[in-house]
């Protein structure tokens, strides 16, 4: 407990913060891509330790708000199966689909389990032999390998009712999609527990081919503000390049392990991100030698889909281009509570952030 206290220690963080400010000679846009990091900012209060010329906005880092309406869909089809099991993490209860939730499909009487590891709908599987138990594999490389491992488990165990709905979704490559959509980012604050997985090196593409510097930071408030710091130091040298500051975390290369067993089980597709569109490179399916796992094929062939509400602005806010309070429905119709677009949902969701501590200044 002590190690996580130093991090959060009032006087490292406000010395962090001396030190970003006498570093820092024009003004600079920052995206932190993860949404844990928008909450630790917002928690401990650390954009009014910053000098007015650092500006912070929030990027698709929440796996549950850039899952598609469409994909949501899908898993609300699960639901109509006759026997069904839906596994899923809490996070994507009340995410919208075009008609519901999976909080009132699980009122209306569809079996939807919440669990808290892709183990547990094994678990569910074993325990209902006679049913076909639907595990929603969601999340980024970081949640990958426990799918991965999940679906080992069953072929090993013969468990043919496990079925995994692959919404896997891979990070590098959405950043530089934004970046060729001209995001206007001058320098990006990395998921430090993405790159506990993947490592460091496949950033190196948008520090060099972009010129826009990577910091892979963990989540303490000494742990952003030291990044934010690295980050200064970069832009006013000139310089672009990766830097870890979550060195008890994340290695250069990653953990080759876990990347293994990703390698093992998925192919990599194009995935739809809510708000984007469609993007090469970010998806995973499972690979054929494991399709008697895949849940796609007891879909319906056609989910028609309905567009996100009107004045829903999730999309923007998700690509860095709007702050969520500038969100015509932001606290007017649009709650935790009573969410319209998904960043209202999870709790790493920077519209549900933003309302939570809706007394800090925004910009």
């Amino acid at each position: 407990m002590r190690f996580t206290e130093d991090f959060r220690r009032r006087d490292l963080v406000e010395t962090i913060a001396s030190r970003i400010a006498e570093r820092c000679k024009r003004q600079w846009r920052l995206m932190e891509f993860c949404g844990t990091h928008t909450v630790s900012i917002f928690r401990y209060g650390l954009k009014s330790l910053l000098p007015e010329a650092i500006h912070l906005v929030s990027g698709p880092g929440c796996p549950v708000c850039v899952t598609s309406k469409s994909d949501i869909d899908r898993i609300l089809a699960l639901c109509s199966l006759p026997g069904a099991i839906v596994a899923t993490y809490g996070d994507m209860m009340k995410v919208p689909g075009s008609h519901f939730t999976l909080t009132e499909r699980r009122a209306q009487g569809a079996d939807v389990r919440i669990v808290y590891s892709s183990y547990d709908a094994i678990q569910l599987a074993l325990d209902n032999p006679d049913r076909r138990v639907f595990f929603v594999g969601i999340g980024f490389e970081t949640t990958a390998p426990s799918t991965a491992a999940a679906v080992l488990r069953a072929r090993e165990l013969g468990l043919g009712n496990f079925k995994v709905l692959s919404l896997h979704k891979l990070t590098p490559p959405v950043i530089v999609e934004l970046l060729e959509e001209d995001c206007a980012v001058d320098g990006f604050i990395c998921p430090g527990h993405v790159c506990s997985i993947i490592g460091a090196k496949p950033l190196e593409p948008i520090a060099r081919r972009y010129s826009k510097p990577c910091v892979v930071a963990g989540f303490e408030p000494g742990d952003v503000m030291q990044a934010i710091l690295m980050l200064v130091c970069q832009l006013e040298e000139g310089r672009s390049e990766v830097e870890i500051e979550y060195l008890r975390g994340v290695t250069y290369e990653g953990n080759t392990n876990a990347l293994k067993m990703i390698e093992r089980v998925f192919d990599v597709t194009e995935a739809e991100w809510r708000g984007i569109g469609k993007v090469d490179n970010t998806g995973l399916v499972l690979r054929q030698e494991f399709a008697e796992f895949d849940a796609s094929p007891f879909l319906p062939t056609h989910i028609e889909s309905k567009p996100d509400p009107a004045g829903c602005r999730c999309g923007d806010v998700l690509r860095g281009q709007l702050l969520p309070t500038e969100c015509p429905l932001f606290g007017k119709g649009c709650s935790p509570e009573s969410p319209v677009g998904p960043c209202m949902v999870s709790s790493e969701g920077s519209c549900a952030t933003y309302f939570l501590y809706a007394s800090v200044k925004h910009d």
